[in-house]
């Protein structure tokens, strides 16, 4: 996601499993910042869930937010579902998202549900380093922040400066120390010489050519990396995990019902379907990313998934994060974006 604020762009995909129009005649209308290839399968089953026809509009998660805050309360959306916590927190700080009752919340982990109760995960991410095993050994792995600043370092991280996840983790930065706080420490990251990727993929496939020794990315990036591979020794590549710190931001994907739906009651099904076990089994096998309620465990991962409950994340309110224009203005600021 880029900014919320971004300008829609034209043509937004309308993909219908349904042949109603949006917005009326009984058609539950989803606004989906999650692509049509994660979620499509999904959506099929939800719409079995909530027994009658689904329209989506798939787009990025900054577009389908900017749609909702141009809209209003003439939205035809009743969910939206998003791939950023801050995306939700925009949406729901103008007013759009209804409060959910305390039942369809119950089943997700408290930690991942908007204290005001107008959103909740659908599944999580955390921030991790992956490293070359080949070229970094565990005792130099970074323990924080500022130990990406020391000289062993220069020039042999990677990143990508215009992903959504580098936004976010940068926005939580600010969050966490301030303004000021996170600018030094931007402006000393950017003097280490950092290689810049296209994405995380990228970013990925550098460390495990030893292109660079470390990247920053997404945990499931790898995982993703060695399911197609087949094997878990298909890549020198492992994810190290930084509790406490900001390299250890978990973010979520979620969903919240429209403040303007035509049927409140059967998006709140869809929500209490998202987070049902059959939908939450789905997200972590496709994706890799974690489920945010108990008991669901990925079928086969290439490699250990560490428990999301074990990883001490800094303490940030995740709706928060939807200050992107103010994270991309310091990123120019500092040469990094």
């Amino acid at each position: 996601m880029r900014t919320v604020a971004v300008a829609l762009v034209a043509g937004t995909v309308l993909a219908g499993c349904g042949s109603a129009p949006a917005g009326g005649d009984g058609v539950l209308t989803i606004y989906s910042g999650r692509s049509e290839e994660l979620v499509g399968p999904l959506i099929e089953r939800l719409e079995a869930a909530v027994g009658g026809p689904v329209e989506v509009r798939y787009g990025s998660t900054g577009e389908m937010a900017a749609q909702l805050l141009e809209e209003g309360a003439d939205s035809p959306a009743d969910l939206f579902f998003a791939q950023d916590a801050g995306a939700l927190g925009a949406v729901s700080g103008a007013g759009l998202l209804a409060e959910l009752p305390a039942e369809t919340l119950a089943p997700a982990l408290e930690r991942y549900r908007a204290t005001d109760s107008t959103w909740v995960a659908t599944s999580a991410r955390a921030r991790v380093v992956a490293f070359n095993t080949e070229r970094v050994t565990e005792a130099e792995l970074p323990a924080s922040l500022e130990d990406l600043l020391t000289p062993r370092w220069t020039g042999r991280i990677g990143f990508a400066p215009s992903n959504a996840s580098w936004l976010s983790f940068v926005t939580g930065l600010r969050l966490i120390r301030g303004e000021d706080g996170a600018r030094e420490w931007l402006t000393a990251f950017a003097a280490q010489d950092p290689q810049a990727f296209e994405n995380n993929v990228a970013t990925v496939d550098a460390v495990a050519a030893g292109t660079v020794d470390i990247g920053l990315v997404n945990h499931y990036y790898l995982y993703e990396k060695l399911r197609e591979a087949g094997s878990a020794d298909a890549l020198p590549v492992r994810n190290h995990y930084v509790p406490g710190d900001p390299l250890g931001l978990v973010n979520v994907a979620g969903v919240g019902v429209t403040a303007a739906a035509d049927d409140a009651d059967r998006a709140r099904e869809a929500v209490a379907f998202l987070l049902s076990t059959d939908a939450q089994q789905y997200l972590v096998d496709s994706t890799a990313e974690y489920p945010v309620v108990d008991g669901v465990t990925p079928a086969e991962p290439p490699i250990p998934l560490e428990p999301l409950d074990s990883l001490s994340p800094p303490d940030v309110e995740l709706a928060d994060l939807s200050s992107l224009a103010e994270t991309e203005a310091m990123l120019q600021e500092v040469g990094l974006l």
